[in-house]
Parts: C-alpha cells; structure tokens; sequence
C-alpha cells in the first residue's frame, strides 16, 4: 500500500514540476494568462471600482448572507372577520392540510381581523421555488368545503422580510428640493397605488412593493335608516341598486357604411353623482334613488396601518427584492426607474406660486449600509497589503523580491473574486472577511518560494544557468508549499459542514478563504517562477551593475546601498499606509499617524529581529531545562482552558479528588486562592453571532392590545417627534400596523420606527469621510457665508456626534430615554436586518423569548404574564424589555342573535347576519373603473349610527311581512374581552413572552440563567403550570444551541484532518504529535487574547494622545460562531512553523547521526536557528496584517474583529512552538538515544 502510495505521490510531484516547466518556458503564455485574471478579476470585483474602459459583472454584493428561514407564506383575506373565525375556518384547516408537505420542518401561523397568515417553514436543503410549487400544488387541490365560500387562499411573493431594501415616503417638493406640502393623504396614496408602484415593480429583480399609511380612497353610501322606513327601502334594495349602476357591456360590432363599429355601453361609475342618481325602485310612477335613503361621498376606507414621519403622517411604500437577486443591483435599477419616472409624477401650483411636485424620498436605502460594508472591507485588505509590503520589504531586505511578493496579493484576491463569480458565492460583510483572515497566509507562500529562489541564485555556481537556478528552487519548494496549503485548506473545510444559520452565514467565508488560498498557490507557483526569472539576474542587471561599479571605490557606501533603497521604500509604503489607515484618526496630523505606523509595525518587525539574535541562547537553555520549559506551555493551556470553560468547571476534579479521598471539597472552594481565581476566569460569556452596526435602529415597542389606530398613531407620532429631537438622529420614521403586503402582518398596536442616526463623520454615498477647511489657530472649522462646511482635501474631517456620545450604544440609550410614554412597552435593541432575521427565524420580535403553548388562550396568557412577572426578577434580565403577548386583551362587541326571537319575526340567520356586516361594517359591493385605477363601492349606515351602542341596537332588519324592526328586537349586543391575534406552531395555540437582556450579559448565558430560574420557580410551587401548557426559550438560543453541538463534530473533525495531513508528511506519530502541540499553543494564544481583550488594564494607556483601548476596541468578546470560525482559521496556519522546523530536524538527523546527547542538542539548535527565520517571517506577516482589522471602525468591523482576535493572539503564542518543538523532538531523539546505548550495553 504505502509502495503504491508513493508511486502516486512521485507522479504527482512529476506532473507539477513538469508544470512548473512549462510556465518558465512560455512566458507569454503565462502573462496572458495573468492579464486575462487581472481584467476578469476587476470586472467580477465586488467593490465600487470605477472602470469606465471595462465592462462590469460584479459578484452579488448585500451587507450579510440571508439567514433566515427557508420559507413560503399563505395568506388569505377574509374581510370584517374576528381572529377566532379566521383561525377555525382558515387557518387550522389550512394548516393541517399543509402540514403534509414534503419537507416541512414547522408552520407558524397567525389569525388577525380580517387575514390569515401562515408561515411553512420548509428544510434548509428544499429549494426555494420547487418549494412554492409544492404549496400552489397544495391549495389548487384542497376538497370543496375546505374553506368558506369566496375565500381564495394566496401564496406570498417570492421573497422574504429580509429583502425590504427599500422603504420611500411620497411628497410635495418645489424644483431646489425644498418640501412644500399641498398633497392631501388620499391623492398621495392614490399616486403610490396607481403610478408609483406598478413603475416600481417593472424594475429588474423587483418581487413586490407595498403601500403603507394615508388613505385610500372609497365611494361611501352611507344610508339614513328613517329615510329607507319612509321609503319602504330596505338595505338590501340599496345594496342591489347600487351595484346595478356600475357595469358596462359589449355588444360585439356593426357593419355601417361598409364599416365596421365597436358596440359598447357605457355604464361605470365616474362620480358620486352616479351613484347618488341610482334608482332603487319606482313607487306609483315617482323614481326612489339612493340619494333619497342615503349620502354618498368619497371618503377614506377603513385602514388596518399608517405611516409617520417626524411627527406627521406620511404615504409610502416598500420594495421587496426577489429571492437570490443581488440587493444592490436591484436598488440601482430602482433608483434608475424613479429617476425616468420622476419628470412625470404630479405637480401641482400652490396658493403662493410655489410649484410642488411629487417626490419619491427614500428614508431607509440599503445602499449605503453595503457600500460602507464593502468600503470598510476594501479599506481592510488594501490595508493589510500594504502592511504586508512594509512587512516583506523589512525582513527580506530585497526590494525586486518584496515587489514581486506584494504583487501575488491582488493577483490572489481578484482570482478569488473570478472563482465567487463562477460558484455564485455572494459578497458580503462574512464572506470578504475571509479573504482579510487570509491575507498573511496568502503572502506566506511567496516569501518561502521567493527566498529560496535569493538563496539559491546566491549559492548559484557560474555553469548553472538562470533557468536551472529559478527551476530547481522553485521544484525543491513546491511540494512543502502545497502541503502547507492544504493543511490549512483541510483545517477549514469543516464549516461546510455547518448547517442552520451558521452554516447559511460561514459557508461564503470557506468559500473565500479557499479561493483565495487556491488563487495564492495557483499564483505563486505559475506567475512567480517566470518573473523571478526576468528581475532576479544571477549576477544582477545592467542598472545594479552599474550602481556597483559606481560604487565600487567607496566600500561603506557600497555596503550601505541596499540597505538606504530599502530603508526608502520603507518610508514610502509606510506613509502610504499612514494615509490610508491613519490608525490614530483621521483628525490626528500625518505625522502623528505616520509614527505610530512606524512604531507599531516597524518596532514589532525590529522585535522580531531581536528575538532571531536571541533565539539560539534561548533554545539552548530550553534543551537544557525541558522539563521546567515545558511546564510553561502547560500552565498556559490550562490558563486558557479555564478561560474559555471558567476556572470551577475546569478544576472542578480536585476538590472531588480531595472528597473522594476522605477530605472536605468544601475547605477547598472555601480557600482565598480558589475563590480569587474562580471570580477571576468566570468563563467566556456566550452568543450566538456578533452584532453588526447597520447604522440605524428598528424601534418597536408596542401599546395595549386595546388601542386604536388613532390612538396608536398618536403614540408613534409623539415617539417619532421625541426621537428626532436628539442631535445625532437624522430621521425618525414610524409605521402602526401593517404595509398591504403578506410579509408583514402587523396588529394596529404594534409599532415600528426606522431611526437613521448620523454617522459619526461626515461621509460621502460610499461611506468614505470627507474632509473639510480647518482653522489650526482658532481650532474650528472654516464655514461660508451660509454657515456651511467647505470641502478641502487637506482639511480635517467632521463628527458629527456630541462629545459625550462615543458609540451607536450611546445613541440607543438616548432613544430608549426619549421613548418613555405612557401606555407603551419598551422594546429590545434591534436593527432592521438583525429583526428581519430574528423574526424569520422565530416568529418573534426579540433575539430572546419565551414560547409558552397550551389548550386556550385564556391558560396560555395567564402563564405568559407569570413568566413575565418571573423574568424581571432575574438580574441579567432588563425588566423594562420584558413584555408577555395580552393574548385576550382586545375589546369585542359581540351581537348574540336571539333564534326564537328572529323566527317570531321570519328573520332567518343569514338574512339577520347580512343586515349586520352590511349595515355596521359595510360591505364592498362593487369596484369603479377610473382609468387604470380602480376604488371600492361601500355600503353602510351614517357613522352617527353605527358608532355607539344605541345606534346598533336602532339598526334596521326587514322581516318576511316586509316590516322594518330594530335590531335589538331579535339580538343582545354585549362587550366581552377576545383575542386581537391568535399564534399557533404546528397547530398548537402559542403566544410569546420578549425579554431583553441587560449590557454586558451574554445571550446564552442570560437565557441559561432563566431556564434555571424558572425551574427554580417550578420546584418551589411559585409558578405551576395547568394541564397541557408547556413553555420553551427560542430566539438566538436556539441557534447556539444547534451550532455548539455542531462544534463539537467540527472541531474535533477539522483536528483529525490537520493530525492526518501531519502524519502522512512525517510517517511518525511521535513527530506528528510534537507539531500537533502548536495548535494547542495557538489555542492557548486565542483564549489569552481573548481574555485580555475582556481586562481593564490592557492597552489602557495614551500613545500620541490617542487612547488605544479607543484605537483597538478593547471590550469583552463573547464567544460566538465568529470566534470559533477564527479558531478554525488558526488551526489550518498553527503547524505551519512546526512543519517547517521539524521536517529540517528530521533531515538533519537523518544526515548527521548523533552518538551523544550534547551532539543531539548542538544539532537540534543548529537546525532550530537555521529555519527560525523563515518561519519568524511567516509569522509576523500573518500577525502584522491583522493590525488594520483589528483597529478598524467601519461598517462590519464588528463581524471581522471576533474573527481576527483568535488568529492574532494565536500567532503571537505560536512563537512558543520554534521552542516546543525542538525541545519535543530533542527529548524523544534523546530517549532513543538511551534506550539504544542500554540495549548494545
């Protein structure tokens, strides 16, 4: 097996030297090649590059994956009807017959006055569409009786509440700009319904656009019950009238004159005259019209939601992007549609000459959050690139060298966005956080290839030949190459593996991380070699020999001459990197910034220096006191260990050793020591992913169940004028209720408020600051005339922000102070995708909840308000957040129809109960046909007799005889208490209970904390739970949960793959193991930095006047999936210095055979200083790169900081390992050594 192995092995070294031939003989051929990767590269880049001369296709960009639920939506309209009705003729029969679809994971239902919603929530792996057909297949076949007569079940778009990219107000603006007012709601809602939005959804990747807030316009007839008892009308003769005045007819044609005519009777209602001059019938000879028994106006239709802005209400509308379109795509043919509809929409002339024009004004685009997210991580790379440049360029000391190496960077990374292209990976905050992890790996193949190539070409003898030299270093490294990125490829080829969620959210970062190291060896080992062979001369080129002979006469100049070249283009990439990191701010002069560029990365490289000067005397000291080395990176796993785990759990089989021995474990939690260092490594606090600042908040608290519309808009308007008082919001923009769209089914009472806030500087449309004049003596800013700022490249940039605001948490906090009003409930900290996402993935509005199920409403609220009452108790629970679902707290009037009374009277049921809708809620009747525009004909009693009480009970019902009596003959009207909506999962009547928890808790650990309590609560008798109710946590909880138990196959997986990859390089598990040790160090480093990121002391301290607990953004990291995927990008470069200095010990050992134990160690540090350098290169440029991440600010920093801090802390222990691993490796060689002399003895 092992022949045939290596038979294989040596075929495949053979095919990629015989490559690696190939490209150093074409070398045409090869830089076509790379020319057509770098014009492909740019033209599929994500990035807003402007490339007029080139053509763009770029990946898919959005700000995070879609990591909702794979779902489809049933809704069903059933106007004027109760929630209970909806529920037990709609929504239970619908939702047993959907159950039976194949791949439905769960149905969560909802049952509001007049609609139905249902969510079936289908397997991760369904795909979308089949999944839709699946359901249409399902209602096209339901059995007749199935649902009430006239009711059409209808699927939703394709589309989920994620893809809300687009949320604009309709209003009245003069030419400059200006708003002017002059539109009333119903002509502005009009224009959204019958111009803007059909424009709006010929957009290219437009799935839906729904309308929200003003009114829409309705033909009333609103009848005069004493006038139709005078009459000897009845409602119904009214309600026939007027639906036989609304009706056009074709009578096919006529020939006259030898041509030929159209017939056509004309017939539809153009006004309200036409409706008011409808016959209802005639009485001897004289004509009774509707206007005789009623008023007919045009008036505004009952309406279930509206819309608020800054305090007035407003008419808008939401885009919804089609599922698996690019977002910015869509937005950008959106924007292109309202530009070409624009000229066209209404314009008016006010009383003061002002003219006034309908303006499409957008208050929530996601463009920006995209184009700040893609400018941060472009900034991010570029600034990694140039780190690594500065990097290169130190440590090699080889200007041509360090040129060719940088330029393998963009190279890889363009090659990286060809490969997202073709395999329809997204670009996105989490999948171009891959490519910034992997930058230092990426470069590290070009040092290796490239100083082997320097090296070789120095040793080179006069007969060998450029091509021989550039060949054969290049053939002696690229299997080691190979190796290295294939472990580090394996390592994270687990995360595919993850399902949920995180799957949906970490698969593109695998994906890009893949590429992109695909991209680097593909790169290196084809574009590299040919141009090692064109700028490294063997005895160099005509310039350098020049410069030589030049400088032949002047020895110290001679000597100095490399050393000045590099140490300029140093400084030159170094204020570069100034410029666009500027790492102290942007306030901060050049200069400033330029030294603390030259402080941190040149003093970290100069360290590195030093430690190869000292990094023999150390070794040897190591070899020579394993066993007290060793115990260092013992105590430092452990260290970590407790860490990550918390000192008791970790430590917890001593005082059950000392108790199993007969001892007290007591004595032993009781002492100074255990108590310290438990309170000191609690253990990391858990959640489930980091939270990414979208730059605006999503506010939704909500009002008593028993609210109005009017009442309620009330509260979101005093909400919305209170929020937009505070200086650093832009715009706050309330919605009550529902849009006309069944992605959003919203009770009146709950509320929801986009709040812009102002970012903390001044910046244009991409997200990059501006800068502006600055007065250095008076130390303000320079304004014109108008009082406004002027623009100067060379100038400062502005914040925004009131001093003492230092964060978007600061601004939440002014949110949630402004937003205390009486008669509402505060709401969590959400942000408008993050609750999309949490409201897809759980059906509720909260990352945190309890899902409390039973038999009744009445049960299931009853123990939501008690759990309610129980989780403010708990501490890291805010109490202000913390609301239970008032299942039953809707007032109802309910007409109860006396049987006998009505059949005294010959009333049946059906004529008693069409009388009621008719007269009290009106019926829709018939529709108008204006044009392209179409409004609803209702029919109901005057508003003064159908608003109280008394009116109802004076409600006419005409009887068999053809009398009129009052309803309240045959019918008691009483108030009761009912559901406004009822909740179910797979059947079973649920409501929720949202609690939030305080800052500086974990979500896991808060919900763990009250699962405990409750089952504390449950024990003591405080909470009891009736027959058939069961309680549950959802949310974010849930996710963590799954992903943990996901982890635990992963990790362990991902370490088996790196373990077996070592083995078949070494063939010997004592070598494997002893590089296995450096992931275990670099784990160690993870959790050390981890853990110093959570102290006070660390950074807490000023450099150049700028506080670098500010700078690096020092604060506690949870453990979240974004730590663990960072993790996992540790492991695959943790071995690699190990590999290095143990595949040279093995070859050293192999040469030379030691007979003594000092000939051992002097060859173990021999072989130790000879690779030191080479791996201490790789390991500061993969460190150094992550400095621009970790400082970053932008928009989805928050996501690629948890990522960094393990790799950056890991590496920086890792240097551990060029210690470990010999001192290892001289211990076992020793042991054999001794065990083979007591063997000859």
């Amino acid at each position: 097996m092992r022949f045939h192995d290596a038979r294989a092995g040596r075929r495949a070294v053979v095919m990629l030297n015989r490559l690696i031939r190939f490209f150093l003989e074409n070398k045409l051929v090869v830089f076509l090649l790379a020319g057509f990767v770098i014009l492909w590269g740019i033209r599929s880049a994500p990035f807003a590059w402007k490339t007029d001369w080139l053509p763009r296709d770029p990946v898919a960009v959005d700000a995070i994956p879609d990591i909702g639920e794979n779902q489809q939506i049933v809704f069903t309209k059933w106007p004027g009807r109760s929630p209970q009705d909806v529920e037990d003729q709609i929504t239970y029969p619908l939702t047993v017959s959907l159950l039976g679809l194949p791949g439905v994971k769960t149905i969560r239902s909802s049952s509001f006055f007049g609609f139905s919603s249902i969510y079936v929530i289908f397997e991760e792996g369904v795909e979308f569409y089949w999944s839709r057909s699946r359901v249409l297949e399902k209602l096209g076949s339901l059995p007749g009786g199935t649902l009430p007569d006239g009711v059409q079940p209808a699927l939703g778009p394709d589309a989920t509440a994620l893809g809300q990219i687009y949320w604009y107000t309709l209003e009245g603006r003069d030419p400059e700009g200006n708003p002017t007012g002059g539109w009333d709601l119903d002509e502005l809602r009009s224009i959204q319904d019958w111009t803007v939005r059909y424009a709006l959804m010929s957009a290219r990747g437009v799935s839906e656009v729904a309308s929200v807030g003003g009114y829409v316009r309705e033909y009333q007839v609103d009848v005069d019950p004493d006038a139709m008892r005078a009459h000897h009308v009845n409602i119904e003769e009214v309600f026939r009238a007027v639906r036989g005045s609304n009706l056009e007819v074709g009578a096919r044609v006529v020939e006259i004159n030898r041509a030929e005519y159209f017939v056509r009777g004309l017939g539809w209602v153009k006004n309200t005259g036409d409706i008011a001059d409808s016959v209802i019938k005639s009485t001897d000879g004289v004509p009774i019209r509707v206007k005789d028994v009623a008023h007919v106006t045009l008036g505004p239709a009952q309406r279930r939601g509206a819309l608020d802005k800054g305090g007035a209400e407003a008419v808008g509308g939401v885009v919804i992007v089609r599922y698996g379109e690019n977002p910015l795509e869509v937005i950008e043919n959106l924007k292109a549609k309202i530009a070409e509809i624009a000229p066209g929409l209404p314009r008016k002339t006010l009383e003061d000459g002002t003219v006034s024009q309908v303006t499409v004004v957008p208050f929530y685009d996601r463009t920006g959050l995209i184009h700040e997210t893609l400018g941060t991580l472009d900034e991010a790379i570029s600034q990694e690139i140039l780190v690594t440049i500065l990097v290169i360029i130190f440590l090699v000391m080889h200007l041509r060298s360090a040129t060719l190496i940088s330029g393998l960077l963009p190279v890889a990374v363009l090659f990286c966005f060809i490969l997202m292209k073709l395999f329809h990976v997204d670009a996105n905050i989490v999948a171009l956080s891959g490519i910034a992890i992997a930058i230092g790996t990426i470069v590290d193949m070009g040092i290796v290839l490239c100083e082997n190539i320097l090296t070789r070409m120095d040793e080179a003898g006069p007969d060998e030949t450029p091509f021989d030299v550039v060949y054969d270093a290049t053939v002696e490294v690229a299997s080691a190459i190979l190796t290295a990125v294939t472990t580090t490829i394996i390592a994270f080829l687990p995360v595919f593996g993850m399902i949920g969620a995180e799957g949906k959210l970490f698969r593109p970062l695998a994906f890009t991380k893949t590429f992109a190291l695909i991209g680097s060896i593909v790169v290196a080992l084809t574009l590299i070699p040919p141009l090692a062979l064109m700028i490294f001369p063997a005895k160099g080129g005509f310039v350098g020999r020049m410069l030589r002979k030049a400088l032949s006469r002047y020895r110290p100049a001679q000597v100095a001459w490399p050393y000045l070249v590099n140490a300029i283009a140093i400084l030159i990439v170094a204020q570069v990197l100034a410029g666009s990191w500027e790492p102290l701010g942007a306030e901060r002069s050049a200069l400033a910034n330029l030294i603390f560029v030259l402080i941190s990365v040149v003093g970290l490289l100069v360290f590195f220096q030093l430690f190869l000067k000292v990094y023999e005397p150390i070794l040897r000291w190591c070899l020579d006191h394993k066993l007290l080395f060793l115990t260092a990176p013992l105590l430092l796993f452990f260290f970590s260990m407790s860490v990550w785990l918390g000192f008791e759990r970790v430590f917890r089989p001593i005082p059950a050793g000392v108790e199993l021995l007969g001892g007290d474990a007591a004595w032993v939690r009781d002492t100074r020591i255990w108590k310290a260092a438990s309170a000191s490594l609690p253990g990391l606090k858990k959640k489930f992913i980091p939270d990414l600042d979208e730059g605006s908040y999503l506010f939704m608290p909500s009002t008593m169940p028993h609210a109005s519309i009017g009442e309620a808009l009330d509260v979101v308007r005093k909400l919305d004028m209170r929020i937009q008082s505070i200086p650093e919001v832009d715009l706050a923009v309330g919605k009550i209720g529902r849009v006309d769209s069944s992605l959003d089914p919203a009770p009146v009472s709950m509320l929801e408020t986009v709040i812009n806030y102002a970012p903390e500087y001044k910046v244009d449309e991409t997200g990059n600051r501006l800068t502006f004049r600055y007065d250095e003596d008076a130390e303000e800013f320079v304004r014109d005339e108008n009082g406004a700022l002027i623009p100067d490249e060379d100038g400062r940039p502005y914040r925004n922000w009131r001093p003492e605001i230092r964060s978007p948490q600061d601004i939440w906090d002014e949110i949630v102070a402004a937003a205390r009003l009486t008669g509402t409930v505060t709401a969590p900290k959400l942000q408008p995708i993050a609750a999309r996402i949490v409201m897809l993935q759980s059906g509720m509005r909260a990352p945190m909840g309890v899902k409390v199920k039973g038999p009744t409403l009445e049960v299931i609220e009853e123990v939501g308000l008690r759990i309610e009452q129980l989780l403010k108790q708990v501490p890291s629970v805010n109490p202000d957040a913390t609301f239970a679902d008032r299942v039953v707290g809707k007032p109802y009037l309910e007409i109860d129809i006396d049987r006998s009374a009505a059949a005294r009277y010959g009333i049946s049921i059906v004529d008693a109960q069409n009388v009621i809708e008719i007269a009290l809620g009106g019926r829709r009747i018939t529709t108008t046909v204006e044009g392209r525009e179409r409004y609803p004909v209702r029919v109901r009693y005057l508003r003064e007799l159908r608003d109280s009480i008394e009116g109802m009970e004076k409600v006419l019902v005409p009887t068999s005889s053809g009398a009129q009596i009052p309803l309240s003959q045959i019918a008691e009207i009483r108030f009761v208490r009912g559901p406004q909506v009822i909740k179910t999962e797979d059947t079973f009547l649920t409501s929720y209970v949202l609690f939030d928890k305080r800052p500086g808790n974990g979500d896991v650990d808060v919900v763990e904390e009250c699962r405990a309590f409750l089952e504390s609560k449950l024990e003591s008798g405080e909470l009891t739970l009736p027959a058939g109710v069961s309680y549950s946590f959802a949310g974010d909880y849930q996710n963590q949960v799954r992903a943990m138990k996901t982890l635990r196959v992963i990790l362990p997986l991902s370490l088996f793959a790196i373990f077996l990859v070592l083995y078949m390089q070494f063939r010997r598990v004592s070598t494997t193991l002893m590089v296995f040790t450096g992931v275990f160090i670099a784990w160690s480093g993870g959790f050390l930095m981890l853990w110093l990121y959570g102290q006070d002391w660390f950074l807490d301290f000023h450099l150049l006047g700028v506080d670098m607990r500010a700078l690096f953004q020092v604060r506690e990291i949870p453990m979240t999936i974004a730590v663990w995927v960072g993790f996992l990008a540790l492991f695959g470069i943790a071995t690699d210095d190990g590999v290095v200095i143990a595949t040279y010990l093995k070859q050293s050992m192999e040469q030379v055979t030691p007979r003594t134990v000092a000939e051992i160690r002097q060859a173990v540090a021999r072989a130790g200083k000879r690779r030191a350098r080479p791996c201490l290169m790789t390991t500061a440029t993969t460190i150094l790169a992550l400095l621009p991440v970790l400082t970053s600010a932008g928009r989805g920093a928050d996501v690629m900081i948890p990522m960094a801090i393990p790799s950056f802390g890991g590496m920086s222990i890792e240097l551990m390992t060029m210690f470990v691993v010999p001192t290892l490796f001289a211990l076992v060689e020793e042991r054999r050594l001794r065990r083979l002399q007591r063997s000859r003895s």
